[in-house]
């Protein structure tokens, strides 16, 4: 492998979903308002997870972002990170996948959340909700999971946020169902001549 290739880096919040590409963090909050204003009645669910797939000389990190209006739908963005060696640890996947959804939820805390809040807040009495979650992609059965032993670190970083509840396997679908369907398309990684 080109020591000099070029990968995207943990900083770059750059977001795609079936329909765009190229999205910032303020076109997913204003894309994630304008789905909420539709209906500001209906309880939501914010839910962000990572998942990671190895690949051929690196590790192809997806981290999900999704609204989900319950029972009437959802939107939806994902962001890509390439990670340019090929991970082997499982405690160092689930490490990195954890961080890259804490990353994101950060970005998304205070101004976006409060503002979707202040949507809601005149429907309350009327079914308006919003809980928000960090999907780890990890289950807790030891024989199935290797990621088991790890499952209470992780969910303790999550908590120690404040804002997010944790969610882990099998009720974790924005990691283990959306993300995770994103990390098995390879990339073409660029390589400086």
């Amino acid at each position: 492998m080109n020591p000099r290739m070029v990968t995207q880096q943990f900083e770059q919040l750059i977001f795609h979903n079936v329909s765009e590409n190229g999205l910032s963090v303020d076109d997913v909050s204003g894309r994630m308002l304008k789905f909420v204003a539709a209906d500001p009645r209906a309880a939501y669910q914010f839910v962000i997870g990572t998942d990671c797939q190895v690949h051929r000389g690196y590790t192809k990190f997806v981290t999900g972002i999704i609204l989900r209006r319950m029972g009437k739908g959802a939107w939806a963005c994902y962001r890509q990170v390439v990670l340019a060696r090929e991970l082997t640890s499982v405690q160092e996947k689930l490490s990195l996948e954890t961080a890259l959804s804490q990353e994101a939820a950060c970005y998304f805390s205070q101004e976006t959340l409060s503002r979707i809040e202040d949507v809601l807040l005149p429907y309350l009495y009327q079914g308006a909700s919003l809980e928000t979650y960090i999907d780890i992609d990890a289950g807790t059965q030891p024989i199935v999971n290797k990621t088991s032993l790890y499952v209470e670190d992780m969910v303790n970083r999550v908590k120690a946020m404040g804002t997010y509840g944790v969610r882990v396997k099998p009720d974790a679908y924005a990691a283990s169902a959306y993300a995770n369907r994103h990390t098995k398309r390879p990339v073409r990684l660029e390589t400086s001549v």
